[in-house]
């Protein structure tokens, strides 16, 4: 079973070397690949410059430089701009996705004690001049004393008579009630 093992493992190391080496020749190709892309490119956007002798032809040739400097300005921007418009359409495309699918974790949130003025206040601003007392704003009754109330009370609370019979004291003093 150990044998196994080391010739696994050996297999796997050449293995990974071998992959190495030709992840390393593929990307030495790709970069000598693009310095000869980006060599024909020059070639062909960018002729060799050739000063000329005269002011005058020198000038016109500043002109031809700052009209293709411009140009390519524009298409520079052009595409920045597309590529601002492409990345906010699949921002927004995301989102919904995102939407779609429901599964969004929902951050936890505190509960915070504060009072409707403190909340009225953090919402609207300064503009909240509105007290919300509520208390403030009902109406004071007067409780009138009617006679069943009297009654109730004069009954007393039914918890000290159980209390009054409760023990020997109490069961003598029923007993002296019914005799009389």
């Amino acid at each position: 079973m150990q044998k196994k093992r080391r010739a696994a493992t050996a297999r796997r190391q050449h293995l990974k070397s071998a992959m190495l080496q030709l992840a390393v020749t593929e990307i030495e190709k790709e970069a000598a690949a693009k310095e000869v892309e980006k060599q024909n490119y020059l070639a062909e956007h960018c002729p060799p410059l050739s000063l000329p002798g005269s002011m005058q032809e020198l000038q016109e040739l500043c002109k031809k430089l700052h009209a293709k400097i411009d140009s390519v300005d524009e298409e520079r921007y052009d595409t920045e701009v597309k590529l601002q418009k492409t990345n906010k359409e699949l921002e927004d495309l995301s989102q919904k996705l995102f939407d779609l699918r429901g599964k969004f974790k929902r951050p936890p949130l505190r509960r915070v004690r504060m009072s409707a003025d403190a909340m009225l206040r953090a919402l609207l601003g300064s503009k909240h001049k509105v007290c919300m007392d509520l208390r403030a704003n009902l109406k004071q009754v007067k409780k009138e004393d009617t006679e069943k109330e009297k009654d109730l009370r004069d009954v007393g609370d039914w918890r000290k008579n159980i209390e009054e019979k409760s023990g020997m004291e109490g069961r003598k003093k029923m007993f002296e009630a019914g005799e009389s």
